[in-house]
């Protein structure tokens, strides 16, 4: 007589070992692709290991960890951001214009480039609050209420400047990226203060509850008296504010701004750093260190391609790749 013998239930709480390998991969997949560049780099790309290489890894990175911190609150909501590109381009168009005397004839140009800072921030911001209310007060879906400002964003600014490419030099404004702190670029010192602001918030404070709690489940969070659409307003802002300050990093590295280049691509960037660094993209988590290294894999990608011989180009495929492989390894986490 033949016997079946049935496999033994395995016991609740215990991972099979496909779940478990899923579970290590999106806890600290991130960090060991960040771990596995450097050595490739270290052995393949010559002169890594130079001070320039860090000095140039650091300061393009600075930008995309800046937008990728307010995309990440917007996508701890559930919400996601689009416009981040575009509203860089406003921001690095609007600033150069203030102290080149475009608005009104400068006086004082210390007044103007402290201005000049100030007010691109402040219009980003509130146009990021435009895109917040489209989607708590209007009801819109968050994809496709910032993608009004991502088509109609860069449109303004080239109205803004015509067209034009504006080229300055100034050497007040470009400190905010030409310029060192303690022999480090203020860039990278701006970057490090908004993420360890962004952190502590998310860590320490009621507002940063508030987002993942809205992100885990909305309505759950409104029954338990979270104000949820102020929540989402403020994240909007943020995300809008931080894409602003990015502009002006931009045209400040540059010593021009062009508002058909500027910020072209950078949501791509953010969203690829947020979904690698272990953000759901559904919502209800915020890990922003994991955003700051997910940047870093994203610009050790692009600088391992370039560096090696590989077209631009090929970059826009591995990060949709790495974006796809994130999402994949998340959701495989989570069912398990």
């Amino acid at each position: 007589m033949t016997t079946i013998e049935t496999p033994a239930p395995q016991p609740s709480g215990t991972l099979s070992p496909g779940s478990r390998l899923f579970t290590l991969a999106s806890r600290y997949g991130t960090f060991v692709a960040f771990l596995a560049l450097i050595v490739f780099n270290v052995a393949v790309t010559p002169n890594f290991l130079s001070w320039q290489t860090l000095n140039v890894n650091l300061t393009q990175v600075a930008t995309i960890v800046i937008v990728a911190t307010g995309m990440t609150l917007v996508i701890a909501t559930g919400g996601i951001d689009l416009s981040v590109g575009s509203l860089m381009a406003i921001a690095g168009a609007l600033a150069p214009m203030i102290f080149m005397g475009q608005f009104w004839q400068v006086e004082n140009m210390a007044f103007a480039v402290a201005l000049a800072f100030l007010l691109p921030v402040v219009v980003a911001g509130l146009f990021g609050l435009f895109n917040g209310l489209l989607v708590t007060r209007f009801s819109i879906q968050p994809i496709i209420a910032t993608l009004v400002l991502f088509i109609a964003g860069r449109g303004i600014a080239q109205v803004m400047t015509n067209g034009n490419l504006q080229v300055f030099r100034n050497e007040g404004f470009q400190f905010i990226a030409m310029g060192r702190i303690a022999g480090i670029p203020a860039q990278v010192v701006l970057m490090t203060v908004i993420v360890a602001l962004t952190f502590a918030m998310i860590r320490y404070t009621v507002i940063g509850r508030q987002i993942i709690a809205v992100g885990g489940n909305e309505k759950a969070a409104r029954l338990t008296g979270v104000p949820v659409k102020r929540v989402k307003l403020f994240v909007y802002m943020i995300s809008g504010a931080l894409a602003g300050l990015a502009g002006l990093v931009v045209v400040a590295r540059n010593s021009a701004s062009d508002a058909n280049l500027v910020g072209l691509g950078m949501e791509l960037d953010a969203i690829a750093a947020v979904a690698v660094g272990g953000t759901l993209l559904t919502g209800g988590r915020a890990n922003i260190i994991g955003t700051v290294l997910g940047a870093f894999v994203i610009q050790l990608v692009r600088y391992t391609l370039l560096a090696n011989g590989v077209p631009d180009a090929a970059a826009l495929i591995v990060k949709a790749g790495l974006i796809v492989l994130a999402v994949f390894i998340q959701q495989r986490a989570d069912k398990s």
